[in-house]
């Protein structure tokens, strides 16, 4: 019965899911709103810790970690598979037909519906995974709602990958070790 729920919830997210793996957080956290007892909005930002340093789709590595958590190993491969069918089933249909289509007036305009959509979705997606890094809702005091240890880590990665522009790697690794050696 996971399974089947597993599948459903996760083929639902890959429908709706427009502009990539991290379009899928939104989804996550009302998962997570519906079901804290098998996702909370604390798992979900280590959910997206791991899957953004593990090599593949973000995605794919969320609804992984997500399928895991309730059905071991075969929902992890149910999570997995269900959130990628849609889009493997939708870029068929739409491969074959948009040859046809291309220079269609409506097409161009649906694709130009589409962008600012993915971009509210990655822009809600951004917000949270920032929410959850730095935020602490729980604290007894307002100043101490923000994290200010990881506010600093945010903003000098932040900087130095636009002025440095050194592979994604290296910034997760320095932050790492930060994190470790500043015990956050």
């Amino acid at each position: 019965m996971k399974l089947l729920f597993l599948w459903f919830t996760f083929a639902r997210i890959g429908l709706f899911a427009i502009g990539g793996g991290l379009a899928t957080l939104p989804f996550l956290f009302e998962l997570a709103d519906k079901y804290p007892a098998w996702l909370t909005r604390e798992s979900i930002g280590n959910m997206l810790a791991v899957a953004q340093s593990l090599p593949g789709a973000i995605g794919v590595n969320l609804a992984s970690y997500a399928g895991f958590l309730p059905a071991g190993i075969p929902g992890s491969f149910a999570a997995a598979f269900a959130l990628t069918s849609p889009s493997i089933i939708i870029i068929i249909i739409i491969a074959r037909m948009l040859k046809s289509f291309k220079e269609s007036r409506v097409v161009k305009s649906l694709f130009a519906g589409f962008r600012p959509a993915a971009a509210g979705l990655l822009s809600a997606a951004g917000f949270g995974a920032i929410t959850l890094s730095l935020y602490n809702a729980a604290a007894p005091i307002w100043y101490n709602a923000i994290r200010w240890k990881e506010a600093a880590l945010f903003i000098i990665i932040f900087v130095l990958i636009y002025k440095f522009k050194k592979h994604p790697v290296v910034y997760i690794a320095a932050a790492g070790i930060t994190g470790v050696v500043l015990g956050l």
